[in-house]
């Protein structure tokens, strides 16, 4: 099947960029190198093209209602304006998915962002369980016709205000606004992927061109120093860290249990949660360092005197710490922080250090 491509394809191979197949999309994996991209975003400022993520809108007058049913998160406690980070689960109380819920500034109902390749899927299941429940909504699966660009870095705020036609300074994390960007209706979201301050920016896919060059002058990045800075930030990766296929995960496991309410009545997937809150998780997401100077890649084993007590689910050497990070399941005794193990890198035991997966803070650069 051939590849789908962001509409700003061509202006990506005519800056020497260099793609890779994510989610059944051709995008950027690098402009210039992934270490120079990674360190504009932890210094200064860098532009990701994220297109390929899915957007999906709902409205009606149940919009809340499917929302609240079909995320784990509250939707209720959201005003127009505001966005929530949430997880999409199966009966089992399995990631299928996670995304940011958008409540439009105008109270008009939601954009939800699943990962690429997702959107079609996600529109059929709200559509299903609209049906089921008897629910009056409108699901649209808008991901061809919206573009989507990430703008990150300690120096995002000066940059995006000197481009958008209203003030966007203002907005506190997970919000959004509407504005303009080179003439173009955009939303405007303080929300990201890095770890840094920045923004999300939605705009007509048809505009897309318009406004990549409204940043012209900062660094593009690709999807590869997307993912050393997401992972030195602790953030999870669908896919990878989790998958209801390759790795079924419930976000007890996954440490997401921050996005789950389960003081609401129902949604999909809460009975199952509801019984490993009470009775616990057997294994559990945990950050490692690895003491030795060796990465540690999806897949390797995990060991404790060596025995296998878990595997890597996501690895590399962290850019701005110097060190060579991972993430990793682990059964629950072995969980705590400080916790020394062993990794199993190419038929060899490393020594590492189960540590706070909020790497930025709970590591010192070398």
């Amino acid at each position: 099947m051939p590849l789908n491509k962001p509409p700003l394809h061509e202006v990506h191979r005519g800056a020497g960029a260099d793609f890779t197949d994510f989610g059944g999309w051709e995008m950027p994996v690098k402009f210039d190198s992934i270490r120079s991209e990674h360190a504009a975003v932890r210094e200064s400022v860098g532009i990701f093209d994220v297109s390929h993520m899915s957007e999906v809108v709902v409205t009606g007058p149940d919009a809340t209602a499917i929302m609240d049913r079909l995320t784990t998160n509250d939707v209720q406690t959201l005003d127009s304006g505001d966005a929530q980070y949430s997880c999409i689960l199966d009966e089992e109380g399995v990631i299928l998915d996670d995304t940011v819920v958008y409540r439009y500034p105008d109270g008009d109902g939601y954009l939800f962002v699943p990962n690429a390749g997702h959107g079609e899927q996600m529109a059929e299941r709200w559509s299903q369980y609209a049906s089921e429940f008897g629910l009056s909504v409108t699901v649209e699966n808008q991901t061809d016709s919206t573009g989507l660009v990430a703008v990150q870095g300690p120096d995002s705020v000066e940059t995006v205000e000197a481009v958008t036609s209203d003030p966007v300074g203002e907005l506190s994390q997970f919000s959004w606004r509407q504005t303009e960007i080179a003439a173009v209706e955009c939303h405007v979201a303080r929300t990201g992927y890095t770890g840094e301050d920045g923004y999300e920016i939605f705009f007509p896919a048809s505009d897309s061109e318009a406004v990549w060059e409204a940043f012209e002058d900062i660094q593009p990045c690709g999807l590869g120093a997307r993912d050393t800075l997401r992972l030195e930030a602790g953030l999870l990766l669908s896919g990878q860290d989790f998958d209801p296929e390759d790795e079924p995960r419930t976000p007890l496991e996954a440490g997401l249990g921050f996005v789950v309410d389960l003081s609401k009545d129902e949604f999909v997937g809460r009975e199952t949660l509801q019984d490993l809150e009470e009775a616990g998780v057997e294994e559990r997401m945990v950050g490692i360092r690895i003491d030795e100077r060796a990465i540690a890649r999806h897949g390797y084993s995990i060991l404790a005197d060596g025995t296998e007590i878990g595997h890597v689910t996501s690895g590399t050497m962290g850019p701005t710490l110097n060190v060579p990070i991972a993430l990793g399941y682990v059964e629950t005794p072995f969980a705590e922080t400080g916790t020394e193990i062993e990794v199993e890198v190419r038929g060899e035991p490393v020594e590492a250090t189960v540590v706070d997966q909020r790497f930025l803070d709970s590591l010192e650069s070398n």
